[in-house]
């Protein structure tokens, strides 16, 4: 960044912006109160540039990325700062748009602060739609409890077969009559918020297959369900969360990035390490750790996964293999150690991050094997 660069760092909440103004050669922000809106912010941006280049900046938080985006689409970059990375000062208790702004602004011209990928339009809203089915899922659960527990308070327990939620199931929940006209109208309500939340989930999973086939989703889904234990929908979350995984320069920074990494505190002679740091993406990690369930069992491709390769790159199936293999081996080793499995598949997940990683940024044009083509088990 130039030493001539005008730094305007911005503290943005739903109506009001405090907007920091470093000029070149100072060392004290001036401070403007502005409005939220992107015309405003741009409009006062364009009256700055006319004496020199404008460098802008905010921190993360629930307004998004729209500022960001108004703001490149007028060629003025801006950085959003991650948060958690901002340094601040143990004894500091006071806490004000006007003093976030000026710290922000003095700490960029520092170079002290870190800068959040920034996901594209589509990208973002195929993030929002999972994880707008994640919480339709989390509803849909709540509303059972309720439903299944109101049934046995009262005595009515589905024997008919050992599955609950079928057909049969909601063909017996319809039968239902009670006595009081209260309890019939509780009941009626629980069955109606059940029935709604299965509605919008199978609609969400609906809209989610058309975007599997938009760029630049469709590429790496393609890639990701090369794995073992990674169908449509985990691929997708895995390609929305992890966005672009050729801005992480190696492996281990994916599994920092996803929290999978153990917290360690070493100093002088001792080394301790603790549980892993879960400062990443949640969503991300996961499921992670569901699909590295499937590595307990031995290298194998399946029907269903050699569906799921048909046509995907020989890299990308090379890459699937040779995870298979070494996951599991890894996953042997451990448990003859007696580790929980628990601990053993958040392990997996770490290691698992990597491969996903390598197959995603260095496909391979070696061709895929024999051994690997027809599901022969690897040498374990």
């Amino acid at each position: 960044m130039s030493e001539s660069t005008t730094i305007v760092a911005f503290d943005q909440h739903a109506a009001t912006t405090v907007a920091a103004v470093l000029l070149p050669g100072h060392q004290t922000p001036a401070l403007h109160a502005l409005t939220s809106d992107s015309a405003t912010i741009v409009r006062f941006l364009r009256r700055l540039s006319a004496t020199g280049p404008v460098q802008c900046l905010y921190e993360a938080g629930p307004c998004g990325f729209d500022l960001q985006r108004a703001l490149g689409a007028e060629q003025f970059p801006c950085d959003v700062i991650a948060p958690a990375l901002i340094p601040r000062r143990p004894g500091d208790r006071i806490k004000t748009d006007r003093r976030d702004a000026t710290h922000l602004a003095v700490l960029y011209r520092a170079g002290a602060l870190t800068a959040i990928h920034i996901p594209t339009e589509q990208e973002e809203a195929a993030r929002d739609l999972l994880r707008c089915r994640e919480q339709i899922r989390a509803d849909l659960l709540r509303a059972r409890h309720r439903l299944s527990k109101f049934l046995l308070r009262h005595g009515r327990r589905f024997t008919a077969t050992k599955n609950t939620w079928s057909k049969r199931h909601h063909q017996w929940l319809q039968t239902q009559r009670w006595p009081l006209a209260a309890l019939e109208h509780t009941h009626r309500a629980y069955v109606r918020a059940v029935d709604e939340a299965v509605a919008q989930l199978q609609a969400i999973e609906t809209e989610l297959r058309d975007v599997l086939v938009l760029e630049p989703l469709r590429t790496r889904v393609e890639t990701l369900r090369c794995f073992r234990g990674i169908d449509d929908l985990t691929a997708l979350t895995v390609a929305a969360e992890l966005g672009d995984a050729r801005r992480f320069p190696s492996a281990p920074r994916v599994m920092a990035f996803t929290g999978l990494v153990p917290a360690e505190y070493s100093s002088g002679t001792s080394r301790a390490r603790g549980r892993i740091t879960k400062t990443g993406n949640a969503h991300l990690r996961r499921v992670l750790v569901e699909a590295a369930w499937h590595y307990r069992h031995p290298p194998f491709v399946g029907d269903p996964l050699r569906r799921r390769q048909r046509g995907a790159p020989p890299g990308a199936i090379a890459h699937a293999w040779a995870a298979q293999c070494r996951l599991h081996r890894r996953y042997r080793r451990l448990a003859a150690r007696g580790k929980p499995k628990q601990h053993i598949v958040t392990a997996i997940a770490r290691e698992l991050s990597g491969f996903l990683w390598a197959a995603l940024t260095q496909p391979s044009d070696r061709p895929t094997s024999k051994g690997e083509s027809s599901g022969f088990l690897c040498d374990r």
